[in-house]
């Protein structure tokens, strides 16, 4: 009977220490998103399971081109998912479908070979403030992004996109794209 006893204690410690374990990771370190919507085909599309980072933006900053989830401004209780097109500080031009960004360094024109190539932008421009970023949705068409709403604080960034996990044919891991 001792034995019996035993052998319960030690599975309750394992499932115990597992609980703990997914908990603590869950809440700092990375957890699970599920993509709603097409704004971000054709890199994401919908029913899309990926793993977010939540730790990396503690040690420096968001990267232009990462793709990242976030808490939307106008109620934190929705979260999108979105790529980073420019950075605190930045001035953001559409003109004629061509995305300039223009820093303290001069001008440089986006070249987004994640693009369809049926993607449309009206014209826009846009300042960005200290610690703001703008964000678009790959799908430029049918994106509810930064054009609309305006630029995202950091502080609503939840974390980086690092894995694609669902569909498994499609299991892969992302990084920001180089724009030189």
């Amino acid at each position: 009977m001792k034995k019996f006893f035993w052998s319960v204690f030690e599975v309750l410690e394992t499932v115990i220490i597992a609980v703990a374990a997914v908990f603590v990771i869950r809440s700092f370190v990375a957890q699970p998103f599920l993509v709603s919507g097409s704004s971000m085909e054709p890199t994401f599309s919908n029913g899309n399971y990926l793993l977010v980072d939540e730790l990396t933006y503690d040690f420096r900053v968001p990267e232009r081109g990462e793709v990242v989830v976030f808490k939307y401004p106008r109620d934190p209780n929705t979260y999108f998912i979105k790529r980073i097109i420019g950075l605190p500080g930045e001035t953001i031009e559409i003109k004629n479908n061509i995305m300039k960004i223009t820093d303290g360094k001069g001008a440089q024109v986006l070249h987004e070979p994640y693009l369809l190539e049926s993607a449309y932008m009206n014209d826009f421009e846009k300042t960005l403030g200290e610690n703001e970023y703008f964000v678009m949705g790959d799908n430029r068409n049918f994106s509810f992004d930064s054009r609309s709403w305006g630029p995202l604080p950091k502080s609503d960034i939840v974390g980086v996109v690092r894995f694609r996990l669902w569909p498994f044919n499609e299991a892969m891991a992302f990084t920001a794209p180089n724009y030189q």
